[in-house]
Parts: C-alpha cells; structure tokens; sequence
C-alpha cells in the first residue's frame, strides 16, 4: 500500500487516531499543544483531509529548521540588488535557514524599486551554516 506521492503507507497507531498533529517525516503523532517532532524536529502538520491545501508562506515555513531560528539577525551576505537577494534567500531556506532581506543603507533609490544592494540577515544560530552554505566550494 502506498501514499498520495507514491512512497510506502505508514503503519497507523488506532490510538493516534484521536491526536490532531502528525510529523510529515516519520508519521509520530501529536497533540494539538506540540509543535515539533521530538525526533525529527520538523513541524507539525494537521492529519490528512482535516485541513485545506498549505499556503506558499506554510510551506516555505516548514523548510526552517528550528535550531537556525533562534537569537538576533546578523548580517551574512549583501547582493548586489533584489534578483540576487531573492537567490541567496532561496538558496538558504533549502539548507532550513531563514533569512531576511533589507535595503543596505546609504543607497539613495526608491523601495519600490528592485535597484540597490541588499543585506542578507539570518539568525545567530543560522549565521555559521548560512557562511558555509554560500561560502565557494573549491
């Protein structure tokens, strides 16, 4: 028996059956207190068919893993304008590191404007992972 994508159905707990949460990793449910998976430490998700199709912000959010989440923004990367900005952001919530974009200062262009160079923020608990992750190899 397999699931809607294909993969092997996981066996059911009948008494999970009453716990509104699941892991979208392992399949261990949940209350509907918790938010993360003790094991996989991915977020919780509502069980199959109780709960309409994810948005793009829930999905995006359930890339971040929660150990890049904590502490103060620091500074990790500056693009050269927002197409580049969009990029390093990209690249970084595929490694669970969530990231934000802000104009750099002292640029004299209109915000609605994509033109202008970017700082890429991140978590302090993020910042050495983001290093790496967009560090050249070679």
């Amino acid at each position: 028996m397999t699931d809607q994508e294909g993969r092997p159905a996981r066996p059911r707990d009948p008494a999970a059956a009453e716990l509104p949460l699941v892991c979208p990793e392992c399949g261990r449910a949940y209350g509907a207190a918790e938010r993360f998976c003790e094991r996989c430490r991915m977020p919780l998700v509502h069980r199959g068919g109780d709960v309409a199709e994810a948005s793009a912000s829930q999905q995006r959010a359930r890339k971040i893993k929660p150990q890049y989440a904590e502490g103060r923004l620091v500074k990790v990367a500056r693009a050269q304008h927002q197409s580049e900005a969009e990029f390093i952001e990209g690249l970084l919530l595929e490694e669970g590191i969530p990231c934000m974009l802000r104009r750099s200062r002292g640029f004299d262009v209109a915000d609605m404007l994509a033109a202008g160079p970017r700082d890429v923020l991140v978590p302090e608990s993020g910042a050495q992972a983001a290093r790496e992750a967009l560090a050249p190899n070679g």
